[in-house]
Order: structure tokens, then sequence, then C-alpha cells
């Protein structure tokens, strides 16, 4: 059953911008985050937001990107773009909250989008 759906990605030149969306077919999460991968690299996060509004960031995309909520959407806004940003982007949800769990880990997640690609070249 699908319940995440990404928007958005394709290709820039660093420096540029791109804005990721994703859908949740009217399905509400507590926690919902932004993953990525390089090929032959692990899965990392990106970004989380929680229903209170807080956020957090990877340091690598700390000052550049920004994640959102609204009604229900989750939104991903990407600044200052720089080649090693490029890779699939995935949506997660349904956070875990395992003890001693750990946000950046996809072991905490429960669903996952199909990912979208986002290339980041001159």
């Amino acid at each position: 059953q699908v319940r995440l759906v990404e928007f958005g990605g394709g290709s820039v030149q660093p420096g540029g911008a791109l804005r990721l969306s994703c859908g949740t077919f009217g399905r509400t999460y507590r926690c919902m985050g932004w993953f990525r991968q390089a090929p032959g690299k692990d899965r990392e996060g990106v970004a989380t937001i929680d229903s209170d509004g807080s956020t957090t960031y990877a340091d690598s995309v700390k000052g550049r990107f920004t994640v959102s909520r609204v009604d229900g959407t989750l939104y991903l806004q990407m600044d200052a773009l720089k080649p090693e940003d490029s890779g699939m982007y995935y949506c997660a949800a349904g956070r875990k909250f395992n003890l001693f769990g750990d946000w950046r880990s996809r072991d905490e997640w429960n669903y996952w989008g199909q990912g979208i690609q986002v290339t980041v070249s001159s």
C-alpha cells in the first residue's frame, strides 16, 4: 500500500534551488522526515519535523535546507545546492521512537516513499 509519494526532483546547477514535496494521501503522522542516498552510499537522514513544528537537520544541510509541513504535505526547500547533495531523496513517516533510537537511522521509520532523483551538476 503506497502511503507516501514524492514530487519536485530534477536537475539543477550548483548554487541553485529545488523544492521537494511529499504527499500522504490524507494520512497524518506525528513525525516526518527526509532522507537521501547517493550511489554506493548508505541512506542518510537530512531533516525531520515533528507535529509541534520542531525541526532537526543534518549538519551538512543546516542553513541551506528548510523542512516544513502544510496541511499534512511535507516539503523540503533546498537552496545553495552543491554537487554532493545529489542522490535519491526519500520521504519518511511513522517514526518508531525506539529506545535509544536515532532519527538518522532508516530502522527508526515505518513508511517510505519511492524516492525521487535530485542531480546537482554544472
